[in-house]
C-alpha cells in the first residue's frame, strides 16, 4: 500500500501484483519491483488551513499540499523521491516503445467522460491499424472486456485503492501485450482529473477527454491535467443542445490553462469528429515511424 495516499497493490489481468518483489523481465524493461510509491495526497486535513474570504486553502507552501505533522520540506522530499522512481520506470517504457516505433497515448479524464466508448469507436474506425490497449480501473475487467469485444488485444490493470496508473504497472502491461512494431498503444487511465496528471507512464502524449456535460469550468478547476495534455477532446457534443453548454467557452477555458493545447470536438455516438481524431492519431504515428524509416 502506498505510504501517503493509501493506494493499494495493482493487479494485472486479475493476478496479484505486489510492488515489492524481485522479478526478471524478458523484454528489457529491467523493473526492479522495489516500488513502494506514495503520492503525497493525504485526504484528512485538519490543521494549517489558510482562510481567505470564507475559503479554506490547503495547497499553500512549496509542496502545494498540507499534511498534519509533516513539514513542507519533508513533503517535497517524499514527492520528489516517488516521482523520480516512477520516472525511471517511465523512461524504460518509453525507450522500449521508441525502439518498436509504437505511438502511445495516455487517455485521461474524469469518470463518465465516455473514454471507453470513444476508444471502442476509435478502434472500429481505425480498421486494420495494429494497436493494443491497457485498461486502468480500480476494480473489474469490464472495460477490457468491451475492448476485446472489438477484436483488439487488451490488458486490464486493477489498481485497487490506487487513483492512477504508474510507470511500473504500465511496464508490466506492455510486457503482457508485447505490442507490434509501428502500432498504436492506448493507455486508458483511471478516471481521475488529479493524480494521473503528475505521473509519466512512458507515453508520447496525454489526451484529455472532457464530456460536454461536465461543465465549462472543469479546465479551470483541474488545470494540471489540461496543462499536461497535448490534445483535449470535447466528447458527447451531440448532447450540447440539450445541456445548455457553451462549447466556445470550453475551448477558451482550455486555452487559458494551456495556450498550446489542440482541441477536437467529437461525438462517439454519432461519429461526428471521429475522422479528425483518427487522422490525428495516424499523423502522430507516422511522425513516430519516420525516423525509424530513415535509419
Amino acid at each position: 500500500m502506498c505510504t501517503v495516499c493509501g493506494c493499494g497493490d495493482a493487479k494485472v489481468e486479475g493476478l496479484a501484483h505486489n510492488h515489492d518483489h524481485d522479478h526478471d523481465h524478458d523484454h528489457g524493461h529491467g523493473h526492479d519491483h522495489h516500488h513502494g510509491h506514495g503520492h503525497g495526497h493525504y485526504h484528512h486535513h485538519h490543521d494549517h488551513a489558510h482562510h481567505h474570504h470564507g475559503e479554506l486553502h490547503f495547497g499553500q507552501g512549496p509542496a502545494g499540499v498540507a499534511v498534519p505533522g509533516m513539514s513542507q520540506e519533508r513533503l517535497i522530499e517524499i514527492e520528489t523521491g516517488i516521482l523520480a522512481k516512477n520516472d525511471r520506470y517511465a523512461a524504460e517504457n518509453r525507450a522500449f516503445l521508441r525502439g518498436r516505433g509504437v505511438f502511445a497515448v495516455n487517455l485521461v479524464s474524469s469518470p463518465g467522460s465516455g473514454k471507453t466508448t470513444l476508444l471502442c469507436r476509435t478502434i472500429e474506425a481505425l480498421g486494420g491499424q495494429p494497436l493494443a490497449v491497457i485498461e486502468g480501473d480500480q476494480q473489474t475487467a469490464n472495460d477490457a472486456d468491451r475492448i476485446r469485444a472489438t477484436g483488439a488485444p487488451a490488458v486490464q490493470v486493477n489498481t485497487g485503492k490506487g487513483c492512477h496508473l504508474d510507470g511500473h504497472m504500465v511496464g508490466h502491461a506492455i510486457e503482457h501485450l508485447d505490442p507490434r512494431p509501428e502500432s498504436l498503444l492506448f493507455i486508458e487511465n483511471v478516471g481521475n482529473l488529479v493524480c494521473p496528471a503528475g505521473f509519466d507512464l512512458g507515453e508520447d502524449c496525454k489526451v484529455a477527454i472532457l464530456s460536454v456535460t461536465e461543465g465549462e469550468d472543469k479546465p479551470l478547476k483541474y488545470p494540471d491535467m489540461f496543462t499536461a495534455a497535448r490534445l483535449a477532446i470535447l466528447n458527447k457534443i451531440d448532447l450540447a443542445p440539450h445541456c445548455d453548454v457553451d462549447l466556445d467557452l470550453y475551448e477558451a477555458n482550455l486555452r487559458r490553462v494551456n495556450p498550446g493545447i489542440e482541441i477536437l470536438r467529437v461525438s462517439a455516438r454519432t461519429g461526428e469528429g471521429m475522422e479528425a481524431w483518427t487522422g490525428w492519431l495516424r499523423a502522430r504515428l507516422a511522425e513516430k515511424i519516420r525516423p525509424r524509416a530513415a535509419e
